[in-house]
């Protein structure tokens, strides 16, 4: 579904200029499972499977000491399952590429960029087994252990009414009340206790300083690392290469306006981080680029809004609205259906909250979204590109 989908194929990292997007890919192929690649003296790209649709995540291994000794600072963790644990071992043997000392490998600190399984997934393991903390910002700790708690658990009724409010029917309703609670399926338990990461704040890793610098839309308070002396930028899944990473908004807060946070952050780092920055993405190749990067993702979701704005000269429903947002079609019956559903409400609610679109309750007891002023409307959307 254009930029909002998961990746389905990565373009061959061979450094020549992508021509749509305007960036550079200078670092060559990723490394397989289980190996490593360095990026610059003492940084390390890792890359390990996921079992979804999207099917890789990158994670970075930074030179480090602490009062034990030499060892690994490790950036994310991948999912908790059969495959990555065996990338882990053979990442940690003796002979591994994260041998750190005579005595093998070592990690002297885990930092999560955000709660989603392929991002903390394994974080419990690797900070047991090497005895080291666990560093996150506070939402998204607190979301984590929130969410680990609600997993197996029957679907709260609020949610069930919460997605009937959005069109969704029976069907959908009970395949959803079926897969509800699967968010530690993917997750090692987490630690305990955490060390905070906040905006601002200077990590000294290895022999170099990092800047954690906090993005917000997709999760609740993502944390990036920028190196500005390397000029490295490591961004998680607040830039990517090639996708939007999914903004939607969730049962749990419904009223919230997360395509808001989204559009302030994409302004904020591009007024604030300089486009030399090599970026190093959660998903996709390390990039040049950041800058152009960053307007494609605000261009891309202000056509989004404009489309939305047109399709709602009439009162439309959630479901109604997946032509006017997404290039594929959305399978009611499918896992997409939520992410989907999601993200639509993420611009709907960014409309309304701007006073441009309004919301009413129909009498079937689902929400009807129309502008404010439809005869300014046309009901005729531009192709997604």
């Amino acid at each position: 579904w254009g930029e909002n989908a998961p990746m389905s194929a990565v373009p061959t990292p061979d450094g020549r200029i992508d021509d749509v997007h305007g960036l550079r890919y200078p670092c060559g192929e990723p490394p397989p499972a289980g190996a490593a690649r360095e990026l610059a003296p003492g940084v390390l790209w890792l890359r390990l499977p996921l079992p979804f649709a999207l099917n890789h995540i990158n994670l970075w291994a930074l030179a480090d000491e602490d009062e034990h000794g030499p060892g690994w600072a490790l950036v994310d963790t991948g999912t908790n399952t059969p495959e990555t644990l065996a990338a882990w071992r053979t990442l940690i043997a003796p002979d591994g590429p994260l041998a750190a000392t005579e005595q093998g490998a070592r990690l002297t600190r885990v930092i999560v960029t955000h709660m989603h399984p392929d991002h903390v997934g394994m974080a419990g393991w690797l900070t047991r087994k090497f005895q080291c903390p666990l560093w996150m910002t506070r939402l998204e700790y607190l979301m984590c252990r929130t969410l680990v708690a609600d997993s197996y658990r029957e679907a709260p009724e609020e949610a069930v009414t919460f997605y009937r409010r959005c069109g969704w029917p029976e069907e959908a309703l009970d395949t959803y009340r079926a897969r509800f609670g699967r968010f530690a399926k993917y997750l090692h338990p987490p630690p305990d206790s955490f060390r905070r990461l906040s905006d601002g704040q200077r990590l000294r890793i290895g022999g170099h300083e990092w800047r954690v610098v906090i993005g917000r839309g997709h999760s609740p308070e993502h944390a990036c690392l920028v190196d500005h002396d390397r000029h490295l930028l490591i961004s998680g899944d607040q830039v990517l290469p090639r996708i939007s990473s999914n903004v939607s908004v969730f049962p749990t807060e419904p009223e919230a306006n997360p395509l808001g946070d989204w559009l302030e952050s994409i302004a904020t780092l591009r007024a604030t981080l300089p486009d030399d920055l090599l970026v190093l993405p959660s998903h996709g190749e390390p990039f040049l680029g950041l800058h152009a990067r960053l307007d494609r993702l605000a261009t891309s979701h202000g056509r989004g809004l404009d489309r939305l704005r047109r399709t709602l000269a009439e009162p439309r429903r959630v479901v109604d609205v997946f032509g006017a947002l997404f290039a594929r079609a959305i399978d009611g019956r499918s896992e997409l259906l939520g992410m989907a559903t999601g993200e639509s409400l993420a611009h709907l609610s960014y409309l309304v909250e701007c006073g441009d679109v309004r919301r009413s309750l129909a009498a079937d007891g689902v929400w009807r979204y129309q502008v404010v002023h439809p005869a300014q409307a046309s009901p005729t959307a531009e192709p997604i590109a």
